[in-house]
């Protein structure tokens, strides 16, 4: 075989196959994206990011990645799209003038994410390579985003501004209407109940969480769980628990949806942020970013079952189906 034939079969053989299914990771600390296969713990691939890449979406047929990098020690201005078959990154897009992209969310084709520092969420068309469409919140901080099933709802929590965003589109589609719905201290971390009804947001600076009605857009309860600093909260699909993770305390919280009391504390270890179900819901998978390790819970028996390594300072995480 010639050299030059020898080549290409190198360049087209060295990526190793994409697990099915994968945990998709990322490390902040090494700017990475790590292919993890889920059954084994083996990571299987890793390609670089932008600087401090903190949250992570997948194309709805789960070849790319959508990567926001937030930058660490100066604000980050870019995306990062990764082919995860090919396990490169094909593009990374610049945002500026909007800097800090954070949060990040797909739909219908669309890349919606958080401009922490501009007060705007951007909407990001891949097909096309460029912003189509930018939403200003006039709140200070604007971290996360989220829509629901339908897209009818978009929902930002703004850290700054002690609120969570509920934006409607307008009749004719060709515009958003917000209602500001004051929460607790630092809203952070937020996630809707399965059937649209409720959102649940955990604010950083106080230790409460507020439920909120998304049809009447207020508060209906306000949930004191003595965190130190909360960061993410994840509802179980089955819709019994809210799994909290404690930034500062360094805890996994798991409050009682029904009750709404606290059923366990979980020492981790140090700085817990993400927080990523499996598709079934037996399994959350934690990041404990200052320890470098993801830790695997059982959620029938509320036990730490396993344990990964990926890189340093995980945080944000995507599941790919199998196939």
């Amino acid at each position: 075989m010639s050299p030059i034939a020898l080549l290409l079969l190198a360049s087209t053989t060295f990526a190793a196959a994409l697990p099915s299914p994968a945990l998709i990771v990322l490390n902040k600390e090494e700017a990475t994206l790590a292919i993890v296969d889920p059954n084994t713990g083996k990571v299987t691939g890793r390609v670089g990011t932008g600087d401090g890449p903190h949250e992570v979406e997948l194309s709805a047929d789960g070849r790319f990645a959508y990567v926001t990098n937030y930058g660490s020690k100066s604000p980050g201005n870019s995306l990062s799209v990764i082919d995860l078959v090919a396990q490169k990154e094909v593009r990374r897009f610049e945002v500026t003038p909007m800097a800090r992209p954070h949060g990040i969310a797909v739909s219908e084709g669309k890349v919606w994410f958080t401009a922490e520092a501009n007060k705007v969420v951007g909407r990001y068309d891949p097909q096309a390579n460029r912003i189509d469409y930018l939403l200003g919140t006039g709140q200070n901080s604007t971290h996360m985003v989220m829509l629901n099933k339908d897209s009818s709802r978009l929902f930002t929590a703004n850290i700054g501004s002690d609120s969570i965003s509920i934006f409607s589109p307008t009749p004719d589609g060709s515009n958003w209407n917000q209602t500001v719905v004051p929460v607790g201290k630092g809203p952070e971390g937020m996630d809707l109940s399965a059937d649209g009804s409720q959102l649940w947001t955990a604010h950083s600076r106080d230790g409460g969480v507020s439920v909120i009605d998304v049809a009447a857009k207020k508060v209906n309860a306000t949930i004191d769980v003595a965190t130190k600093r909360s960061n993410r909260i994840k509802l179980t699909l089955d819709g019994k628990y809210a799994l909290i993770s404690d930034l500062a305390g360094g805890e996994l919280v798991i409050l009682d949806v029904a009750t709404r009391r606290v059923t366990k504390r979980m020492p981790l270890g140090k700085m817990p942020e993400g927080i990523l179900l499996d598709p079934n819901g037996t399994r959350a998978f934690i990041a404990v970013a200052g320890d470098n390790r993801i830790d695997i819970l059982d959620l029938k028996t509320l036990t730490i079952t396993g344990r990964l390594e990926t890189g340093a300072g995980p945080d944000g995480m995507a599941w790919l189906a199998g196939k």
